[in-house]
């Protein structure tokens, strides 16, 4: 008696080709893949939804953005915060918020111009590329006064200390 375990599936038999010289080779078959299908990730922007989304606010004249290009804008911002070159730093909200809001003046200004043929994705990404590296800048600027605010603070407090121990060792006691 055979053991079920030990039992393989049938495989599909091997397709046969004949070559010009009437030989015959077997083919193996492609094994299947196998795998769910990916889904859009969290930050995707269409790049054809998001021109029209342009398209239809700079026909509108409106300055209301609405839901659905402000959420692109969002999910630009956002996902460039998950860059390996932007994702450990401690201020990242800010520098999304910074991205944000640069990103609306530009669209609010028309900056981007849709006769070019240009992909806004990109337009606006850069945008975004470079107020992260503003903010980053700033809080680097911000940093260095602190540190040097606080070096500044220790020396006065050593010099004044060393200066009291000074003037107290030179004292002799009667």
């Amino acid at each position: 008696m055979v053991s079920k375990a030990s039992k393989k599936p049938a495989s599909k038999p091997a397709k046969v080709t004949k070559t010009p010289e009437s030989k015959t080779e077997k083919v193996k078959p492609k094994p299947k893949r196998r795998g769910r299908k990916k889904k859009n990730p969290a930050h995707y922007v269409n790049a054809k939804e998001f021109t029209q989304d342009i398209k239809n606010y700079y026909d509108s004249g409106t300055d209301d953005i609405g839901n659905k290009l402000g959420e692109s804008i969002y999910k630009i911002a956002t996902g460039l915060s998950f860059a390996p070159n932007f994702i450990n730093y401690s201020y990242k909200d800010d520098m999304i918020g910074d991205a944000i809001v640069k990103m609306f003046s530009a669209l609010q200004s028309k900056k981007f111009n849709l006769d070019t043929g240009n992909n806004p994705f990109s337009y606006f990404t850069t945008i975004a590329f470079h107020a992260f590296i503003n903010r980053i800048k700033k809080e680097k600027k911000q940093r260095q006064v602190i540190t040097d605010y606080q070096e500044m603070v220790y020396d006065e407090i050593m010099n004044e200390y060393s200066l009291n121990d000074a003037s107290n060792s030179t004292e002799e006691p009667e």
